[in-house]
C-alpha cells in the first residue's frame, strides 16, 4: 500500500538519491535539465509516493515551467520508481494524479520519452516543438490539459525566466 503526497522539501535528498539510482550517471547533462537550470520546479505538481508502513520512498515525479515559442508549457520529468517497485503501476499513478492537478491551471505538458508508453496517458508526438539538441524529435511528446490548447504551438522550447 502507498500514498501519494506532495513532495516537500524534506524530501528533496530521497528523490534525488532516487534519480541518481534510477538514472545513468550525468544525466543532468541531458537537454531537459538544461531547460531546469535556475529554474524551481512548480512544486504544487511535484509528488511522491511512498509504502506504509514505514514511509519507504517508492518513486517520485516532477514538473518544470518552460516555454514553447513565447506560449508556457510544462515540461514533465523526471519521473523515477525505486527497482523494487517497478511493475506495480506506481509510475502510472503518479502521472495521473499529478495531471489530474496539472489541469487546473496549465493547459498543455510535454515530455521526452517514448510513445508507446506515454501514449496510454494521451501523449502525442509534437510537430514543430524543438527541444534543445541533441534531442530525438521523434521522443518529443504533449498533452493538451485543456482542449486544443496545442493548436498552433511550435517553436523552441526554452528555459522560464
Amino acid at each position: 500500500m502507498y500514498s501519494i503526497v506532495p513532495e516537500t522539501p524534506e524530501d528533496a535528498w530521497e528523490v534525488e538519491a532516487l534519480f541518481d539510482l534510477c538514472f545513468a550517471p550525468g544525466r543532468e547533462a541531458l537537454s531537459s535539465y538544461r531547460l531546469r537550470e535556475g529554474v524551481a520546479p512548480v512544486a504544487p505538481l511535484c509528488r511522491v509516493a511512498r509504502y506504509e508502513p514505514g514511509g519507504f520512498l517508492g518513486g517520485a515525479v516532477r514538473y518544470w515551467p518552460v516555454r514553447v515559442g513565447t506560449v508556457p508549457a510544462l515540461l514533465l520529468g523526471p519521473i523515477a520508481v525505486h527497482p523494487t517497485a517497478q511493475g506495480e503501476g506506481l509510475g502510472a499513478a503518479l502521472i495521473r494524479e499529478s495531471l489530474h492537478v496539472a489541469r487546473d491551471g496549465w493547459a498543455r505538458v510535454l515530455l521526452v520519452g517514448d510513445a508507446p508508453y506515454y501514449g496510454r496517458f494521451g501523449f502525442v508526438r509534437l510537430d514543430g516543438v524543438e527541444m534543445p539538441p541533441p534531442t530525438n524529435p521523434e521522443r518529443v511528446l504533449g498533452l493538451a490539459l485543456a482542449e486544443g490548447a496545442w493548436d498552433g504551438v511550435a517553436g523552441e522550447v526554452t528555459a522560464w525566466t
